[in-house]
């Protein structure tokens, strides 16, 4: 190997300009030859030994687009799983302002986004089914807080349970609906999460971030009254002010009954 090298810088030494060009044209035309080869081969379905064929375009499975499944990122319970999540971006039914619907044994399915409003339709709701309504389903990503503390109270005064089934979440503003159940229960994988509160308005010349800062503290002052009204432990509070308003905590299944937001394990046979 030692001699062939020699012999090889000999030669470039007393050719230099032709041994150099003729060296540059034969890698050329050898990779131009390997690249050729490898598109000849792709194009007819060819695999070389100890290669993995591709998969058809046809066959291939989608690239699945924006955030998985809602129930699916809301599991920070699991095994690895991180405390504080990205908060959902509801789609489809749970990005829409939120639906009433009675199903059998006095439940009341309450789905969606609470929109400022959401409080009267469903005050109307329970006037319009009278004492028939037991139950209020929770499945929301949350919205509106003052429409939230509104539905809580009411619940509480007409003395209803609320209910998150397995699997089912309820975020952001939505547990203050939950904790108006006088009996409040969640299915198993069901996620229950907060963060911070804030004033959705408009701004305007006269606002200031002085004014925003008063909203805020205004509204957690309400917050946390409703909590002590509801007997639910502060400490759920302390975790919501503590979570960025684009993070979500999700409580572990034994911190749910350890700070009262739930009272009761769900019946399983009617998840």
């Amino acid at each position: 190997m030692g001699g062939l090298t020699q012999r090889f810088q000999q030669w470039m030494a007393g050719n230099p300009d032709d041994a150099v060009l003729r060296v540059i044209f034969r890698a050329l035309v050898a990779v131009s030859i390997g690249a050729l080869a490898s598109d000849l081969a792709s194009a007819n379905g060819w695999v070389a030994p100890g290669d993995v064929a591709p998969t058809p375009a046809d066959q291939r499975e989608p690239v699945p687009s924006g955030l998985p499944t809602l129930p699916a990122i809301l599991t920070p319970w699991l095994p690895g799983g991180d405390r504080l999540t990205p908060a959902p971006q509801p789609d489809g039914v749970l990005g829409k302002g939120m639906a009433f619907e009675l199903v059998s044994g006095g439940r009341l399915t309450a789905t969606g986004t609470i929109t400022p409003g959401t409080a009267d339709a469903f005050a109307k709701e329970i006037e319009r089914h009278g004492e028939y309504i037991k139950t209020v389903v929770l499945n929301s990503p949350g919205g509106s807080v003052g429409d939230a503390l509104a539905m809580g109270r009411l619940i509480r005064d007409r003395k209803l349970a609320t209910l998150v089934e397995a699997g089912k979440y309820c975020a952001s503003s939505c547990p203050l609906v939950f904790f108006g159940g006088v009996e409040r229960r969640a299915g198993d994988r069901a996620a229950i999460g907060v963060h911070q509160v804030f004033a959705a308005k408009t701004a305007t010349a006269a606002s200031s971030p002085r004014d925003g800062m008063s909203d805020a503290q205004r509204i957690s002052a309400r917050c946390q009254r409703y909590l002590g009204d509801m007997v639910i432990d502060l400490q759920v509070w302390i975790h919501a002010m503590e979570t960025p308003k684009d993070r979500l905590f999700v409580f572990k299944p034994e911190e749910l009954s350890k700070f009262n937001i739930v009272t009761a394990a769900a019946p399983a046979a009617k998840l």
